[in-house]
Parts: C-alpha cells; sequence; structure tokens
C-alpha cells in the first residue's frame, strides 16, 4: 500500500499509484449508520477511472460537512464518477445476522449496481468486512453472480483518498433522506433531526414508546430493556412493516452507539 498523503483535504494520490500499480478501476467505498439505533445501514461505492480528474471542490468525509454541502456535493460527485451506487441492509436484516454481515450484504448490493466490476476496493478502517474468509472469486446473489473485487483497507481512508470520501458523502445523503421519508410515520422519535442515532429525543422517546420494528431490536437499546431482559411492551402505533432495502446506481453523466447528525 503506497504511504498515506499528508494534505488534510483528500486527494487522488493514493488512487493513483495504485492506478499505477495496473488496478485501473479503483473503488472506494464507506459505510454509514453503523452505529445508529434505528435505519439500515448503508454503503456508498465511488469507482474512478485515469480520465477522472480531481474530485470536485470541497469534497470530504461526509461527517465534516454540514447537511446543506453534502446535499450539494452529490450531483458533482455523480457527475465526476465513473460509476457510483449506493446499497442497503434493513434493520430486520441487522438482527438476522449481526451488523458487520450487514455490512458485507450492503456493500455487495452497492458492488451489483454497479455497470463495471472494480479492479480493487478501497475500504476505509483497518477491517475488510466486505470479504468473507477464505472466499475466492464470485459469490452467489440472489440469482445471480456478484464478483468480489480485492480488498485494500486504510485507516482513514475517508479523510485521505477522494474516492472514499464521496462514497461517503453519497451513501449518508441517502440515508439521511431515507430516515426523513420514514419520520412521519413515528414522529416520537425525530428521525428528521437525529436520522436514527443516539440524540437525547430519541433515547426519550425509546423510554416512553418502546422501539419500532424499524429498531434495531436485537441491539441493547436505550431504555426499552425490562428486568427479565426483554423488550418492554412496544407502542402499537410502532407496528409499522419494515422499509424496503434498497440499491440505487446512476450511469456515468456528464451534464458501537453513536450520536451523528
Amino acid at each position: 500500500m503506497p504511504p498515506a498523503p499528508r494534505s488534510r483535504k483528500p486527494s487522488l494520490r493514493v488512487e493513483r499509484a495504485l492506478q499505477r500499480d495496473g488496478y485501473r478501476l479503483l473503488a472506494g467505498m464507506d459505510e454509514v449508520g453503523r452505529g445508529a439505533l434505528a435505519g439500515p445501514v448503508s454503503v456508498g461505492v465511488v469507482v474512478i477511472d485515469e480520465s477522472c480528474r480531481s474530485a470536485p471542490q470541497g469534497v470530504r468525509d461526509s461527517k465534516l460537512l454540514q447537511p446543506h454541502a453534502r446535499e450539494v456535493m452529490v450531483p458533482r460527485i455523480r457527475r465526476w464518477a465513473f460509476a457510483h451506487a449506493v446499497g442497503h441492509a434493513s434493520p430486520a436484516e441487522i438482527d438476522a445476522i449481526g451488523i458487520i454481515a450487514a455490512l458485507r450484504l450492503a456493500g455487495r448490493r452497492a458492488l451489483a449496481a454497479l455497470d463495471v466490476v472494480p479492479d480493487l476496493v478501497i475500504l476505509d478502517g483497518n477491517h475488510d468486512w466486505l470479504s468473507v474468509p477464505d472466499e475466492v472469486g464470485l459469490l452467489a446473489f440472489g440469482s445471480s453472480e456478484v464478483h468480489t473485487p480485492p480488498v485494500t483497507t486504510m485507516i482513514k481512508a475517508d479523510l485521505r483518498c477522494s474516492s472514499v470520501a464521496s462514497a461517503s458523502v453519497l451513501a449518508k445523503v441517502e440515508r439521511d433522506r431515507i430516515m426523513v421519508e420514514l419520520a412521519p410515520e413515528h414522529t416520537a422519535y425525530r428521525w428528521d433531526l437525529n436520522k436514527g442515532y443516539s440524540a437525547p429525543e430519541h433515547i426519550e422517546a425509546l423510554r416512553a414508546f418502546g422501539p419500532t420494528v424499524l429498531h434495531r431490536r436485537s441491539w441493547r437499546l436505550p431504555g426499552t430493556m425490562d428486568d427479565d431482559g426483554g423488550f418492554a411492551e412496544q407502542d402499537a402505533a410502532s407496528a409499522m412493516p419494515p422499509p424496503l432495502v434498497s440499491v440505487t446506481s446512476d450511469a456515468h453523466d456528464d451534464g458501537a452507539v453513536t450520536h451523528e447528525r
């Protein structure tokens, strides 16, 4: 792995070094929603090739941008990228298979939505949650097979690599929109404000009404466990079906519990 650049702003230095090593199509990948209490976990992927010049001005890890700045950045990133997509795994899937496997599922849904196969995936962090141990080549994905590209991990890649930072922005904006759309169905939890993270108003609503089916019910949600270790009685109004899992992608167009806002 090439040495990390010293610039405080994301750049393509790492990507260009990898391209010189023979990885022409590079995919930056990042997740959002891993530490939320409710809603999906979402994974963005942004693919670049040698023709992609410097990323749009102002691209940063999504956590460093204000909501309006992220929204403005999305169409610019889509025009700049060779290919891009966002995949999701639902709260029910997180409960059924665990957060790491759900991350893998969302990431592979994003890869499946691309119309290209990257030569390499740059993954933020030091843990490859995208690949299954001992798996080589292809994996079953519904009725089809999805190629699993090789993966390289990099700590703070979202701060150093423009492709990874861009993937973070796409995933964050799309997941936030999902939570805002779901908020009117469960107004007490104020997902329009907290996007499913552990903000005070969200925790207070959990204490008052218990979890909905859009919460990650396998987690120890604040204020929801009774004396026997089970969930407190749930407000009947919260018994809503879980959201459909979605994957989005657009063709290249030239025209732990955390509190996150």
